[in-house]
């Protein structure tokens, strides 16, 4: 068992991704579970709804005009 450690931003953002389409090896799981804090799984999570959303209203109101 590695030690745990902080994050890094390509690991958090895989795992932001791969928890959006409900998909994420086992590998990843014990890598993201090792981590010292959940705060940038946190963070991610809520700047790419906000994302998602945003592009979304875009999208409509595109169509709409």
């Amino acid at each position: 068992m590695t030690n745990p450690k902080k994050p890094s931003a390509l690991q958090v953002a895989k795992s932001v991704m791969a928890a959006a389409i409900g998909v994420q090896s086992n590998k990843n799981r014990v890598e993201d579970f090792q981590s010292t804090t959940i705060w940038p799984f946190v963070a991610g999570g809520i700047i790419f709804t906000v994302g998602i959303v945003t592009f979304l209203i875009f999208l409509v109101r595109l169509a709409d005009t």
